[in-house]
């Protein structure tokens, strides 16, 4: 079954005397591509949460936002003396250009950016291990995400397979009467501009002979029914990620449709193959959003 790249998911759970709630989206990228915000209590375990989150997601964008909320419990802070001071320098001289109070910069200053931060405050072992467990849980809700879009991508996938298959069917139907129309063509030809009487029958025969195989289609035919064949194996197959190797069964595909077309010299067949292509691109439009 295929998963989308596309998903959501969400995680809310206290750990120790902390709350964190966790949000998880995913867009389709060529890599695994991560956008982080967490509060600086987990600046420790950036590089343990992204090894977790590339390991659960494999690939996409994501965009991972953790949150430490409010539980009212009041912990010891410390303020940043130097980083208020360097805040400061620069409001007192916008404030005095601007004629402005100064009364106030000091409750503007202790809402800035760690200016004010707890004091030596960090997870335990065990906190860091409930964490982990919680951003699991919210990579699970979004691979659930992943997988209810992946059933609709899998579908459409499908669909357009079959379709070209179908026409696939008519092209091979078509093909005898392409070889005949070809052979009669030529002879008519070279009987309205030589005569009947001119021309080497047998030599004509060796020379139709060499021209039809030269733009025969059956190795085409062979080759895309079994890449088509490929493809649909290649959706039930148990592998969490083929999201590449579809596109890259697409591409073969688009060959042997392309050469189809430029040897067919049948408008028929022409319509066929452009109809093909239509349902080609539609299945590239849908692969790039698969996992």
């Amino acid at each position: 079954m295929l998963k989308s790249m596309t998903g959501f998911g969400r995680a809310e759970q206290s750990v120790g005397d902390k709350t964190f709630l966790i949000d998880i989206k995913s867009l389709n990228g060529k890599q695994f591509e991560l956008q982080l915000k967490m509060p600086a209590i987990l600046k420790p375990f950036e590089f343990d949460i992204r090894r977790l989150l590339s390991e659960e997601l494999v690939r996409g964008s994501v965009d991972c936002m953790i949150s430490l909320k409010d539980t009212g419990n009041a912990k010891p802070v410390t303020i940043n003396v130097e980083l208020a001071r360097a805040y400061f320098g620069p409001l007192a001289q916008l404030s005095s250009e601007l004629g402005l109070d100064t009364s106030h910069i000091l409750s503007t200053l202790v809402k800035l950016p760690e200016v004010i931060t707890p004091s030596s405050e960090t997870l335990t072992d065990q906190e860091w291990a409930e964490l982990q467990s919680v951003i699991r849980k919210a990579t699970h809700a979004l691979t659930t995400h992943r997988l209810n879009e992946g059933k609709s991508l899998e579908d459409d996938l499908l669909l357009r397979i079959n379709n070209i298959e179908r026409l696939q069917d008519e092209v091979i139907k078509l093909e005898p009467l392409r070889q005949q129309k070809i052979r009669d063509g030529i002879t008519r030809l070279l009987e309205e501009k030589v005569g009947k009487e001119n021309y080497d029958g047998n030599r004509l025969e060796q020379e139709l002979i060499y021209y039809i195989e030269k733009i025969d289609i059956s190795e085409e035919q062979v080759r895309l029914k079994n890449h088509c064949a490929y493809f649909k194996s290649l959706i039930n197959d148990n592998d969490a990620s083929k999201g590449k190797k579809l596109s890259f069964v697409l591409q073969e595909i688009g060959r042997e449709i392309n050469t189809t077309g430029s040897k067919a010299y049948d408008s028929t067949i022409q319509k066929c193959v452009v109809e093909m292509k239509d349902e080609l691109e539609k299945a590239k439009e849908q692969v790039l959003n698969v996992l």
